[in-house]
């Protein structure tokens, strides 16, 4: 008896101190900044909000480098769906959160983000609905909707470079969901306001791509609820493990399509990859999958140390995952109907 008291004593015991260190790794919070002089420029959010940004300014060999991440939080295409996000933290400042954690990528823990943990570390709030591409003058008086996504985008950019990232020696533009395609149509401008001497990961993506992309183009994602008006797709979004057998062979076969476009852009040994079947969102983001003892890996390497290898030009790293479900290292995610990534 008093073995099996102590046996499930240990278990408890092991379990809190599991716990903690999760509580550990996602529990630094930053504040949030508010570009007030932003809306005398009519950079300002769907809801003529000034836009915002949480920031942790970086430390020791890391004062001078900074990673910019933009948020995720998906598209409106009409009027309809941006006055449904207008008065949410996707629509409006107001609604941001005024305390964010930070983990993941964005990790002030050396232990928990190894090669970025003490650069400057800026999480740009998404408000515009469009991945900060729209820049119309006029606002309609019946919806007072903003469509300023560039506008926004610049004057964030010029905040951080006034508070230290024109000194930048080392800057790495990141997103997630939305704001990755973000760093996609803005890597260049992001590339060009920082000093001629500053490394930066915008080099890997030719301008003879970039000046080519339209959001037009861009938006077109698998199953958008706007294409899915019966909602044969709702299960399958939520939980990989509901999809049908004809639902799991048209992703196999965006999959193929996407690898065949990666292919086609010719092989270089500046440019890094990490490009897994997991059915999750926004890896980078999150601690138990950016580096953990159980996160996703390719070649027994997690994303953390892949980013890393690939910036500091330590390793070459350009793996392609096997097809799904094969990857046995997967977080695959089930979604709350409440966190579904918007469309």
């Amino acid at each position: 008896m008093i073995r099996m008291v102590d046996k499930r004593l240990r278990g408890w015991l092991n379990l809190l101190v599991s716990v903690l260190i999760i509580l550990k790794a996602d529990g630094f919070y930053t504040g949030i900044t508010y570009v007030q002089n932003a809306v005398a420029k009519g950079a300002v959010c769907l809801d003529g909000s000034p836009p915002a940004y949480h920031i942790d300014k970086g430390f020791g060999l890391g004062v001078n480098s900074w990673l910019v991440h933009i948020e995720g939080g998906g598209w409106c295409n009409n009027v309809t769906s941006c006055l449904a996000r207008k008065n949410t933290r996707l629509g409006s400042s107001k609604k941001m959160l005024k305390l964010l954690a930070f983990s993941g990528i964005l990790n002030n823990k050396a232990i928990f983000n190894p090669d970025f943990y003490n650069w400057n570390r800026v999480k740009v709030g998404y408000c515009d609905g469009g991945s900060f591409t729209g820049d119309v003058e006029s606002v309609n008086p019946t919806t007072n909707l903003h469509f300023r996504g560039a506008r926004v985008w610049l004057a964030v950019m010029e905040d951080l470079l006034a508070k230290g990232m024109r000194n930048a020696e080392n800057a790495l533009l990141s997103g997630c969901s939305a704001g990755g395609l973000t760093s996609i149509l803005h890597c260049d401008s992001f590339r060009a306001l920082l000093p001629m001497g500053t490394k930066g990961s915008a080099k890997n993506l030719p301008p003879s791509c970039t000046s080519k992309l339209k959001p037009s183009m861009i938006k077109n994602i698998l199953a958008p609820e706007v294409a899915d008006p019966h909602g044969y797709w709702y299960y399958c979004k939520l939980d990989i493990k509901h999809c049908l057998p004809s639902q799991i062979k048209t992703m196999q076969g965006f999959r193929s399509e996407f690898l065949r476009a990666v292919i086609g852009m010719g092989s270089s040994p500046a440019r890094g990859m990490f490009i897994n079947s997991c059915y999750a969102h926004c890896q980078s983001e999150t601690q138990e999958t950016w580096l953990w003892n159980d996160s996703p890996r390719l070649n027994k390497t997690p994303i953390a140390k892949a980013v890393g290898d690939w910036f500091y030009d330590r390793i070459p790293f350009q793996k392609i995952d096997c097809p799904y479900p094969c990857d046995s290292s997967c977080r695959n995610r089930i979604f709350d109907p409440e966190e579904l990534p918007e469309e």
